[in-house]
């Protein structure tokens, strides 16, 4: 127990939520990546599942040197640059989508020796950005308006370049730094003039998209899911969109489940082993354990308040939320599409959906909220008022 309090440092809750969900995605991916091995390893069952090892335990890792090795004040020094570099290659992935360089949807940017998604580095810059400019100005009334002025300008740099790609993503990181500023004491109406902006454009877009054909394709992908959510999807008067499939896993699944590794529905979805993991979890463990993976899920957002709270600077205390909150909200959207109350969207579920570099990013964003875990500890035992010894007095005899 010594031993892992050496190395497992920080919230033990989290820990144990981590290796629940570690566990939990494992068997999962296992079970639901049968058909992709099929068509992409040659049959090989075990392929995605060493894979998921691999990023699961490199994740760990790293989770593990950034609370044992790494302070705090290195990311928001680090958060400057790191948002202008996130933005210089969204800039890029925009370029090479539209020049024709890559092809499908965009959001993966190729280096040769490694591949992933800008808007996931830049969810967690954006994030240390906000919580940077939240710490430091706090004062005053004219403070906080700067902080919004320069917080919402970078807000709509990153989110306008990552909705050219994603719509999704876009709106969960924007949500997120609503979340902050409201934390950070930003003026309500400063946020919901910003709302009632981002409702405009949202509708603007629905509204016009079909008046301009040649408009860029995310355009009309929004419109088509916001259409597809109120009127329903034509294709599911054959049964066969992803969103029936999810239904049918959860009905399948009733309360108990059919049983490890006998998902059916896992066979026909192209996304079960990712955007509807959650429902090929209910299908072969039934709904006691979705409702449990939905408790783990709280139970992180319950442990990282009890962080803010104790947290004895600004900056830590805004990190801990705007992760925290992207992490969950993430979750609660992944789950609400498995459930069809939600529209599609491509979010995978934090820590359990099969990943490459997305899990490394997501366990940047756990190994912050343990950091942070941790320094607070160590301020509670610097602050721990030093143990009274009773002396006896100069003048007492001690032999009687």
């Amino acid at each position: 127990m010594v031993l892992q309090s050496k190395i497992f440092r920080g919230d033990r809750v989290i820990w144990i939520v981590l290796m629940l969900l570690s566990l939990l995605s494992l068997l999962i991916v296992y079970s639901s990546t049968g058909a992709l091995a099929y068509r992409q390893a040659s049959g090989n069952t075990m392929y995605f599942l060493v894979r998921q090892v691999f990023f699961l335990g490199a994740g760990l890792g790293l989770m593990l040197v950034m609370v044992n090795f790494l302070s705090v004040k290195i990311y928001a020094i680090l958060a400057n640059l790191l948002v202008y570099v996130s933005i210089g290659l969204l800039i890029i992935t925009v370029v090479m989508r539209f020049s024709g360089i890559v092809d499908g949807s965009g959001r993966t940017l190729d280096l040769g020796f490694i591949s992933f998604q800008p808007s996931e580095l830049a969810k967690i810059s954006l994030i240390f950005f906000a919580a940077k400019v939240l710490g430091k100005y706090q004062n005053t009334r004219e403070d906080l308006r700067k902080a919004f002025l320069i917080i919402i300008a970078h807000s709509a740099v990153v989110c306008g370049l990552i909705f050219i790609t994603n719509f999704s993503t876009a709106g969960l990181l924007f949500a997120t730094i609503l979340v902050m500023m409201f934390v950070g004491r930003v003026p309500f109406r400063y946020l919901f003039l910003v709302v009632l902006i981002g409702v405009g454009i949202v509708a603007a877009i629905y509204f016009t998209a079909d008046k301009f054909p040649d408009a860029p394709t995310r355009i009309h992908t929004v419109k088509g899911r916001i259409d597809r959510f109120i009127n329903g999807d034509p294709n599911s008067e054959k049964g066969i969109t992803q969103a029936d499939y999810a239904k049918l896993a959860i009905y399948e699944g009733g309360i108990l489940g059919k049983g490890p590794g006998r998902s059916d529905v896992s066979n026909y979805m192209a996304a079960a082993y990712n955007d509807f993991i959650f429902a090929i979890i209910v299908e072969e463990y039934g709904l006691i354990t979705g409702i449990a993976v939905m408790f783990l899920y709280l139970i992180f957002f319950f442990r990282s308040v009890v962080i803010v709270r104790r947290a004895t600077r600004t900056f830590p205390a805004f990190l801990v939320t705007g992760l925290t909150m992207v992490l969950v909200f993430q979750a609660m959207i992944n789950i609400g599409v498995s459930a069809g109350v939600l529209p599609v969207t491509g979010q995978p579920l934090p820590w359990v959906s099969l990943g490459g570099t997305s899990l490394l990013f997501t366990s940047v964003a756990f190994g912050c909220v343990l950091s942070v875990s941790y320094q607070n500890q160590i301020n509670r035992e610097i602050q721990k008022p030093p143990v009274q010894v009773n002396m006896p007095d100069e003048d007492y005899d001690m032999s009687k």
